[in-house]
């Protein structure tokens, strides 16, 4: 049994780490998934969580984190599969890493249906990530909040909130490079590819498939 003293030093540690890392220990970069808290608080204790915030945020300022959708579809157009390349050529410079897809919908139509609208909207982007070469083992959820996150606030379709938001999730169990504390490998890779020419890294991102819709309407 841990001593009373014991155990209040032990929590106030805690809490001082999670002051020092800007995360809340359990907390997550995102809330609905069942074990998110374990990992998170073994991620937080590794060192691991605060690599894996600050990669999404450099994922989300180097390619487009997000696709958009058309009225009630989760199929993928042009457009979105010229992001999903895009997406993909980052993913694979960065193998330790684990992503997860969220998926979202406009608030026209019933919460029920548009849960699962946003659900095939993730999915469709996940499958056009595996047939760019993403392994599925390194795209550890797809999660839907339907119509209950949306970026503009209104009744009415709107674009805007149709869309599935791609994001680093953490890294690939046993990871060497993150275990053996070789994580800055990770980031020396990226200097050496801001040393290509821009022109150059636009042709390697430039390159095409579809998600898929179901009865019932929905934004």
């Amino acid at each position: 049994m841990m001593h009373p003293i014991r155990g209040i030093l032990t929590a106030a540690a805690l809490a001082v780490l999670a002051g020092c890392s800007g995360q809340t220990i359990g907390g997550a970069l995102d809330h609905d998934t069942f074990g998110d808290a374990t990992a998170n608080n073994a991620q937080l204790m590794s060192g691991q969580r605060p690599y894996a915030v600050a990669l999404d945020k450099r994922f989300a300022a180097q390619v487009p984190n997000t696709v958009n959708f058309a009225f009630n579809r989760a199929t993928l157009d042009e457009g979105a599969r010229a992001v999903l390349r895009r997406q993909a050529s980052w993913i694979r410079e960065f193998p330790e890493v684990r992503f997860r897809v969220f998926g979202y919908t406009d608030k026209v139509g019933s919460e029920r249906y548009n849960k699962a609208l946003g659900m095939r909207r993730a999915e469709a982007v996940v499958n056009y990530l595996v047939s760019q070469g993403i392994s599925r083992r390194r795209l550890q959820a797809v999660i839907s909040y339907g119509e209950t996150r949306p970026l503009i606030d209104t009744p009415a379709p709107e674009r805007a909130n149709r869309r599935a938001v791609t994001h680093v999730s953490g890294f690939v169990q046993n990871s060497p490079l993150v275990l053996n504390g070789k994580y800055a490998a990770v980031i020396f890779r990226e200097y050496v590819a801001s040393a290509v020419p821009g022109d150059n890294l636009q042709t390697t991102t430039n390159s095409a498939a579809t998600g898929g819709t179901s009865g019932g309407t929905g934004g």
